[in-house]
């Protein structure tokens, strides 16, 4: 993997870091111009904890439009351990200035302290306006070591087995602010918190490289999709004359429509053959129904996303299987339907489940250009989905390299 390897090089070309046998208060990979062992402390010893006070909470009648107050930050603006304020909720100044030991600045740490996402952080960084913090959230102010390097402090292992040990149940999950501050965590020096912090940060921002390329991607291929079956986008012939006009036809009158006979309790994670039902996660069969090229969508649920394959495959009894193409491409009618979510919702039945039949797949109408158009469309399409799947690997093979980063680096 290329970032993998380029930042491997980054480590070893200059002779920086060391692997060691574990010792104690020594990390197991280190920088070589450092030595010595590193030193306990706890987050209550190296930074103020603040949290906001019971009586100087908030209601819906203190939220107010943006301009009109500052933000208050929740969890669901914590994305990769960062600030997102796309979708922020503002409150009055009033309040704001009620409380201003929990005012958010660039350097600030978030932590999660109640809730389903109890553990998670944020470090703060390029804040531009002002932001205090919900009663689920602790702010660590005051940091008398390096913040970046606590900020990766609070996500390694060691903090977060000290979470999952004396985080109490029940309906709200919930962990105090003095519990949080006797948190242990083993320190070096402050110039080898700084050589940590630096390296760990370029990894970060070549992570964030890969999603923002990965994010460009997906916007770029939705609006070509829109473009393209909208036909305002049309391919050109190789004489550069124009295709047929598009025909309207019936995906009963072009293409075989069945569902499968199989539960999901004869699937299984170790079998031979793909099973397909109405699941995101894709699990495996040792008996297969079908052998063909198809597109699946799944008959029942609130989302009926289309996946294509091509291959042996076992299908669930209330999941669909669009197969034995006439003169039209799967891979072209698989991004149709991919381009037409709310279709398939707008033609679902029931209340509590929403579910899909089999006369309304026989019946949908839908536009077709010439095969030799389709397969421009479909392979153009085809090689964006190629480049995201690519860029999904890398970071996930990035996101691996920084958690063995993070288990190997800190004691």
């Amino acid at each position: 993997m290329a970032i993998h390897n380029n930042i491997t090089k980054v480590m070893a070309s200059h002779e920086n870091v060391t692997s060691k046998v574990p010792k104690r208060l020594v990390p197991q990979l280190r920088f070589k111009e450092f030595e010595g062992e590193w030193e306990e402390s706890t987050i209550g010893k190296v930074s103020n904890i603040k949290g906001r006070i019971g009586y100087r909470g908030y209601t819906v009648n203190d939220i107010v439009e943006k301009g009109n107050g500052a933000i208050t930050l929740s969890p669901s603006n914590f994305i990769d351990n960062r600030i997102n304020i796309e979708k922020a909720t503002y409150i009055s100044w009033e309040k704001y200035k009620e409380s201003p030991e929990i005012m958010i600045f660039n350097g600030d740490i978030l932590f999660v302290k109640t809730g389903s996402t109890y553990g998670k952080t944020a470090f703060v960084q390029n804040l531009n306006e002002p932001a205090t913090i919900n009663p689920q959230i602790v702010v660590l102010k005051n940091i008398t070591v390096s913040n970046v390097f606590l900020s990766f402090i609070v996500i390694s292992t060691t903090i977060k087995k000290q979470v999952e040990s004396i985080v109490v149940g029940g309906a709200i999950p919930t962990m105090s602010q003095r519990e949080l501050e006797k948190m242990k965590f083993l320190i070096p020096s402050l110039p080898e918190q700084q050589k940590i912090a630096q390296f760990l940060t370029a990894v970060d921002s070549k992570l964030q490289q890969l999603k923002q390329k990965k994010e460009l991607l997906e916007q770029y291929k939705k609006g070509v999709m829109q473009q393209l079956f909208s036909q305002q986008l049309r391919f050109k012939q190789d004489d550069g004359s124009d295709y047929p006009d598009w025909e309207e036809k019936r995906l009963g009158d072009v293409s075989y429509i069945t569902t499968g006979s199989s539960n999901r309790v004869d699937s299984s994670l170790d079998g031979e053959y793909t099973f397909f039902d109405r699941s995101e996660d894709i699990r495996t069969s040792s008996i297969y129904l079908f052998d063909d090229e198809a597109v699946i969508v799944p008959g029942e649920g609130q989302n009926f996303i289309p996946k294509y394959f091509i291959g042996k495959f076992d299908l669930h009894q209330r999941t669909y299987a669009i197969m034995k193409f006439e003169n039209c491409l799967g891979k072209f009618i698989y991004y149709h339907l991919a381009q037409h979510p709310n279709y398939l919702l707008s033609q679902s039945v029931g209340s509590t489940v929403k579910s899909l039949r089999l006369p309304m797949f026989k019946k949908m109408k839908i536009n077709f250009p010439s095969t030799e158009e389709q397969q421009k469309i479909a392979s153009y399409l085809n090689a964006i989905d190629t480049k995201i799947d690519t860029d999904t690997q890398q970071i996930e093979a990035t996101q691996q390299f920084k958690k063995g980063l993070l288990q190997q680096m800190f004691v």
